[in-house]
């Protein structure tokens, strides 16, 4: 097998730790060994690589950033890293440790009570438990703040009802962080599978993120114990901080993506042979194709990189985190364009990861905040004016991005 190298043109690594490097490499090997190999079979069966859980635990990729229970503490550029070369296997495998970590484990760490902590955050780092992150609901992507779940006190216990759906890990999740509206505002509860009056039901038909389990969560009367809700959670600012911590990682994935399908088109180029029996990467229009790829992807490498170190600096802003969500996203996305077309016929069977890649970016180009709502996010950074349509009435909360389309 072909190992990787990256793809580095002006010595990004230079500017990357020993710890850094050694994280990123080691997610390297292990894609190309354990990931590469059984993908592609993966995606066209529509399942859900579970044999790989304890390998990734083993590796100690659930909640890398957190330090408690003796979690690495890894800094957030070594997070986006092992992010990247996750998504160079498949979006579908990013997003399970990015549910895992950034949705579920930063919730509970961050909001949760120590018995929370105590009962849930070991085996999740474990693998031994899964989780999911029920925000988006079938009527409500982009605006969360209009969600219809609800949940009551009623004596020792908390009632929800309501829906979730396009929610990643959904029917293979142990816990559920559910967010639901209450006399209280916006708060997260921790759900049990098997809880009564908590359903899953799993999302068929999907032609993206065919390796990952996609699912509607439903409560109907759903009784958990007060001790169940996340003490610290308070209005939507709780979901959105999730949000921001998942987003981060993805705007690292989408090199991942994006150079796994530069790395193809390049070996393609030099090996496919017409005219004059020439490569056709001697031809000028494919180099110009291949250019605009290294061009793409070695700026998103150094956005991501600031951005990174400004989070482990605690000096990150919300906005700078959407640029680089929506600009790396359509990088990956405009990278698997050209690559399948350099590849031609090629470049639409599972031959090659192109393809592959293609039709997952569909998905992650749309989830935890549109390319468009990013657009409107930085927008009002820049000028001080919301330009949400329709605007947020005074005193309402304007609508933000969340998980449209999982």
């Amino acid at each position: 097998m072909t190992r990787s190298t990256g793809v580095d043109f002006l010595d990004f690594d230079s500017l990357l730790t020993d710890e850094e490097r050694l994280a990123r490499d080691t997610v390297r090997r292990f894609v190309d060994d354990k990931v590469k190999p059984i993908i592609e079979e993966c995606h066209e069966e529509g399942r859900f690589p579970i044999e790989l859980v304890p390998d990734m635990a083993a590796l100690g990729l659930f909640g890398a950033t957190l330090d408690e229970f003796g979690l690495p503490g890894l800094s957030n550029v070594a997070y986006g890293l092992i992010m990247q070369e996750l998504e160079r296997g498949d979006s579908g495998l990013r997003s399970f440790v990015s549910v895992q970590s950034a949705l579920v484990m930063y919730p509970i760490s961050t909001f949760g009570s120590p018995e929370q902590k105590e009962r849930w955050i070991p085996p999740l780092a474990a693998g031994e438990a899964i989780g999911c992150f029920g925000l988006t609901e079938p009527d409500f992507g982009s605006n969360p703040g209009a969600m219809r779940t609800k949940a009551r006190r009623d004596g020792d216990a908390w009632v929800i009802d309501g829906a979730k759906q396009w929610i990643t890990n959904g029917s293979l999740a142990d816990v559920a962080v559910v967010w639901a509206r209450t006399d209280e505002g916006i708060r997260g509860f921790l759900v049990e599978k098997g809880t009564p009056g908590y359903t899953t039901r799993d999302q068929h038909g999907k032609f993206s993120l065919r390796a990952s389990v996609t699912s509607e969560l439903g409560f109907q009367d759903c009784r958990v114990p007060a001790a169940n809700l996340l003490p610290g959670s308070a209005g939507l600012k709780s979901p959105l901080m999730c949000l921001n911590q998942a987003r981060y990682g993805i705007a690292w994935g989408g090199l991942g993506a994006a150079m796994d399908c530069y790395d193809t088109a390049l070996a393609y180029a030099k090996e496919r042979i017409q005219f004059q029996g020439q490569p056709i990467a001697s031809h000028q229009l494919v180099q110009d194709k291949l250019v605009w790829m290294l061009s793409e992807i070695t700026k998103g490498q150094f956005l991501v990189l600031q951005i990174g170190r400004l989070k482990d600096a605690g000096r990150v802003k919300h906005a700078q985190i959407s640029l680089g969500k929506r600009n790396n996203v359509w990088v990956a996305r405009e990278c698997a364009k050209l690559a399948r077309e350099l590849l031609g016929a090629n470049g639409i069977v599972n031959d090659y990861p192109v393809i592959r890649h293609m039709l997952n970016i569909e998905s992650v180009y749309t989830y935890e905040g549109t390319h468009d709502m990013h657009n409107l996010i930085i927008g009002e950074a820049i000028t001080g004016i919301p330009a949400f349509d329709p605007p947020a009435r005074s005193g309402d909360r304007r609508p933000e991005p969340a998980r449209s389309s999982r």
